[in-house]
């Protein structure tokens, strides 16, 4: 993926302004797009835009090809005429500093079920017969994921490997008959499937006329509780009753003594490569059609992933187990054409990973709260910096540069930083801001957490911290003009705003 020079923000959709308790498609959307475009931003960065499960991550989804319907706009459904203005002013008052998920999620089904009984009661006309068209040209996953979508309201949220033998098992002709009593429940799952991905087309295109163009996230791993493991367990290393063999992970690293255990069930990459990783091109193809590129997050478990035995509780005694390599990216190069990835490249990086990254032409990241270690040098130093990278100050996965300098930063970064810089670090977020800005690397990113010089306590995840995590948003004062107007500044003094 060849980038030009250019800036970016990192803000995942959930976290933008809306009234109704998360962050959604609608206008405050199409306003966060100009505000970046007025900025000179020429990359927005989201996370996966995937269906949520338990713990609300977007790194854990019910669907890899489904969009999330929780990010439905009700203001644009209302424009046209599935909400009427006293069902959005029956809304409940949900707090606008962050995403309130155990009350956002039933008071959000309530509005979607509301257009959906609306659209049922019209006369037939043109949305409904966009809704068959959508249901008959994206068939080749909807289908499958309204049914799983659907049996698992009907089972209370239980996973699928929790119901009954017949919907466990995938039994085709019990899955018929009940799908054809339930006709109205998978029809709502189509249908909201069909407005997230109107609204997402809309703003896409949005971006696209500002010049704007969107990062989005492909987990390497996808949920065990998800449409594709029910209905694929085939192309996943589970025993015959569905259950996982081994897991994924990480070993133990920066974030965690014990490593991660993800838990997410492991590719049997035999079975995807007989098949010419013909479920992988689907994926990264839907993937593009969402996004211009996607960051391919832990990259590394393409060449090596760790295997945790599914009965270990920690990572600790995982192993490195080769993956599939330039064999899927040649597959896919064949069938889409040039890789538009970036290749998350952080933790355990070993030569052979480097080399695939090399080999594929991806850029990789560099993150400048790592940066700073006095002893031994680390690559991610902006004098380290080369033009194939991403730089960050931080991620999605990073405490926010404020929160790293005062709680987690030792008095040996601080005072190589210091020196670094110059200064004392009084604006600690913007002199990070200056160094991504000012590297070589190609393209610099930049959480807009940091660029409202938040703390602690608006980092958006923990990794290993099961709950209290994806809950971040911004309000209106973090897209005041001061911002945007410095942040535009130091686009144009290092020459990311194209006219250099």
């Amino acid at each position: 993926m060849k980038l030009e020079r250019a800036a970016g923000v990192l803000l995942h959709a959930t976290c933008l302004p809306s009234p109704f308790g998360i962050g959604d498609l609608g206008p405050a959307a199409h306003h966060w797009l100009d505000w970046l475009d007025a900025a000179g931003v020429r990359w927005w960065q989201v996370l996966p835009l995937n269906p949520t499960g338990p713990g609300f991550s977007p790194y854990s989804a019910t669907s890899t090809f489904a969009g999330n319907p929780l990010l439905i706009s009700p203001e644009l459904l209302a424009e046209e005429g599935l909400l009427t203005r006293d069902d959005l002013d029956g809304f409940p008052g949900l707090p606008t500093e962050y995403v309130a998920w155990e009350r956002l999620v039933p008071a959000k089904e309530r509005l979607l079920r509301k257009a959906w009984n609306r659209l049922v009661e019209m006369e037939p006309g043109s949305l409904a017969d966009e809704l068959e068209a959508f249901s008959r040209e994206q068939g080749w996953w909807l289908e499958e994921f309204a049914l799983f979508d659907a049996l698992k309201r009907a089972h209370g949220g239980a996973p699928w490997y929790e119901w009954p033998d017949p919907f466990r098992r995938h039994d085709g002709e019990s899955l018929r008959a009940w799908a054809d009593a339930n006709c109205m429940e998978t029809g709502y799952s189509r249908f909201c499937q069909l407005l997230f991905f109107r609204q997402w087309t809309a703003l896409k295109a949005h971006a696209g006329h500002l010049g704007i163009r969107i990062l989005g996230d492909v987990p390497i791993f996808v949920s065990l509780d998800s449409a594709e493991v029910w209905s694929r367990r085939e192309l996943f290393r589970l025993d015959e009753q569905g259950n996982p063999t081994v897991v994924a992970g990480v070993p133990p690293d920066y974030f965690s003594e014990t490593g991660q255990r993800w838990g997410n069930p492991l590719y049997d990459w035999d079975r995807h490569a007989a098949d010419g990783y013909a479920w992988w091109i689907a994926r990264l193809r839907q993937a593009l059609t969402l996004c211009d590129a996607v960051r391919l997050d832990h990259f590394r478990g393409f060449a090596a992933h760790w295997e945790i035995p599914a009965e270990e509780e920690t990572a600790v005694m995982g192993r490195w187990v080769p993956g599939p390599g330039r064999a899927l990216f040649e597959a896919v190069e064949a069938e889409l054409g040039d890789l538009p990835f970036v290749a998350e490249d952080l933790g355990t990086i070993t030569e052979e990973v480097r080399e695939l990254r090399r080999v594929l032409g991806l850029p990789g990241m560099a993150i400048l709260h790592f940066a700073f270690n006095p002893s031994p040098r680390s690559t991610y130093i902006p004098y380290n910096h080369t033009r194939d990278l991403v730089v960050y100050t931080g991620t999605h996965d990073n405490n926010t540069t404020v929160g790293w300098w005062s709680e987690d930063a030792t008095e040996g970064e601080r005072e190589l930083v210091r020196r670094y810089i110059g200064g004392e670090g009084w604006e600690i977020h913007w002199d990070l801001i200056r160094l991504a800005l000012s590297s070589v690397a190609r393209l610099a990113i930049v959480p807009h957490q940091d660029l409202a010089g938040l703390g602690s306590d608006c980092r958006m995840n923990t990794p290993g911290r099961a709950e209290g995590n994806w809950g971040f948003r911004i309000t209106p004062w973090m897209l005041d003009e001061h911002i945007r107007d410095r942040l535009a500044g130091l686009i144009g003094v290092y020459g990311r705003d194209g006219a250099a």
